[in-house]
């Protein structure tokens, strides 16, 4: 039976401690042990179901991480701070120094940026592709390689990966393969696709609110085991924890996510459709003539959609800026980063999220100094938005 990631959340039996149906929310940072030696035990990972501090483990984080385990099929799992705490921490915890990343040169600025300017530091090195291009991730991989990195579909340009093949390399090399999951939860599983390490900024669509930052890693226990390692474990020693009261709020959001990617990818569709036939230069992989359209269709769960991002190029950035100005005028949505909102956003990802990546670069791959990228909201009335946008584009003539 193929694996449903909703119903695998539905079905975690997870009670308070007074038999609540929300998990009770663990305010202690610090853990008392009836027994010295089940303390001594714990610091050598030799107990099981105790806690001993709240930067290793504590109960809400768990009840969080095991949830996400089970959406992703894998065996464990781990939650972060931030998105970026989950990806920086997973990619130190595979290489060391001398080590080499083979990734997607489409990939979010942040994560771009670490990988570019500040794991050089320690003398790990990375070579980017074009993901899409499965001989120039072959030819990138050296004896150092440690990690193939990409994102199921890359930001801002929304290529698709292709995981099963990527996963194949990976083995063949003995390598790792990461895939940052972040806009395509529930609709591509890249666990169950072949890779190894999947993380996620929580932030987006798992949380859907915006109201908190946050990350997650899930993987296999060996791997999981050793982040949070007290004497070697990155996750542990880097100390990215997330606060429990936002673990129960995501937590309970999650229950609801099935609902929200199912309506994020009816809207995006729509809209993608109507600029399609306004003549927009348009980028959706739900659109036949997308590129990763008939990879997308392999790899996913259609039940989900093709999810909730689009872009349009406007050629110039002035001209996009100008669109967007009109368009949070007009109640479209708002001109802001990130995604995953109940309502739509947009930004100029070649000046905002990807601003990292050098203009030469962005040049190289093909980023358009007038893209606007859309996370496309939860609206009931989708076809008034697309008027309200319709009538934007009028003016901009």
């Amino acid at each position: 039976m193929k694996h449903d990631p909703s119903r695998a959340i539905f079905e975690m039996k997870q009670f308070g401690e007074f038999g609540d149906v929300n998990p009770s929310i663990t305010d202690s940072a610090t853990y008392t042990f009836l027994q010295a030696k089940t303390m001594s035990d714990t610091f050598h990972g030799e107990s099981e179901g105790c806690f001993l501090y709240s930067r290793h483990w504590n109960p809400s984080n768990k009840y969080l991480a095991d949830v996400l385990a089970a959406m992703e099929g894998t065996e464990e799992g781990w939650v972060t701070a931030s998105g970026m705490g989950a990806i920086t921490s997973a990619i130190l915890q595979c290489c060391n120094a001398g080590d080499h990343i083979v990734s997607s040169v489409t990939t979010y600025g942040g994560t771009f940026a670490f990988m570019q300017n500040y794991l050089p530091k320690f003398n790990i090195k990375t070579t980017f592709v074009d993901i899409t291009d499965l001989d120039a991730v072959r030819n990138a991989i050296t004896p150092e390689t440690k990690i193939i990195y990409t994102e199921s579909m890359t930001n801002p340009m929304l290529q698709i990966s292709d995981i099963p093949a990527l996963a194949e390399i990976a083995n063949e090399h003995n390598i790792k393969l990461m895939v940052d999951n972040t806009f395509t939860p529930m609709i591509i599983q890249p666990a169950a696709l072949g890779a190894h390490i999947v993380v996620y900024s929580m932030t987006k669509f798992i949380n859907g609110k915006n109201d908190c930052v946050a990350g997650a890693i899930c993987g296999t226990h060996e791997f999981i085991g050793s982040l949070i390692d007290v004497n070697s474990g990155t996750a542990m020693l880097l100390g990215p924890v997330l606060d429990p009261l936002r673990s129960s709020s995501i937590l309970k959001n999650l229950h609801t996510l099935h609902i929200r990617m199912q309506q994020h990818s009816k809207n995006a569709m729509y809209l993608a459709i109507k600029m399609k036939g306004a003549g927009l230069k348009i980028s959706y992989p739900g659109l036949p003539d997308h590129k990763g359209h008939e990879i997308m269709k392999s790899q996913m769960n259609p039940d989900f959609g093709y999810g909730g991002m689009l872009s349009i190029d406007l050629i110039t950035s002035d001209k996009a800026n100008r669109f967007m100005e009109l368009m949070e005028m007009h109640d479209v949505g708002y001109l802001a980063v990130s995604l995953g909102y109940f309502k739509t956003l947009f930004s100029n990802s070649g000046k905002s999220t990807s601003s990292e990546v050098p203009q030469d670069v962005q040049d190289d791959m093909g980023l358009s100094a007038g893209l606007v990228r859309f996370s496309v909201g939860l609206d009931h009335d989708i076809e008034r938005t697309w008027k309200s946008i319709e009538y934007c584009l009028k003016m901009m003539e």
